[in-house]
């Protein structure tokens, strides 16, 4: 069960923060609540930190080690984090 999503970049400012807005409004518009949405660095990226990690493509490897995780091509798109989200969140209730 997805309880903790990370959303993370290399410095854990900017873009990390976008993706968290973007992880929290995709999340509305898909009806799921309860889920805690946080940003921050690569460095806390780790087994445990989170249920799900939420990065760019190229940072993806490194969340997989720690767990699931999807990669973004846009990180500003809402619409790319929305399907990826839906695609998760039904393959964890099947």
């Amino acid at each position: 069960m997805i309880n903790k999503i990370l959303c993370f970049c290399g410095s854990g400012l900017g873009t990390s923060f976008v993706m968290e807005m973007n992880v929290k409004k995709a999340l509305k518009n898909l009806g799921i609540t309860g889920v805690q949405v946080e940003h921050s660095t690569i460095d806390d990226v780790m087994p445990g930190a989170a249920d799900l990690f939420v990065c760019s493509a190229d940072l993806l490897p490194n969340a997989q080690k720690a767990g699931k995780a999807i990669g973004l091509k846009n990180m500003v798109a809402v619409n790319e984090i929305q399907e990826k989200l839906k695609e998760v969140f039904e393959a964890e209730q099947a």
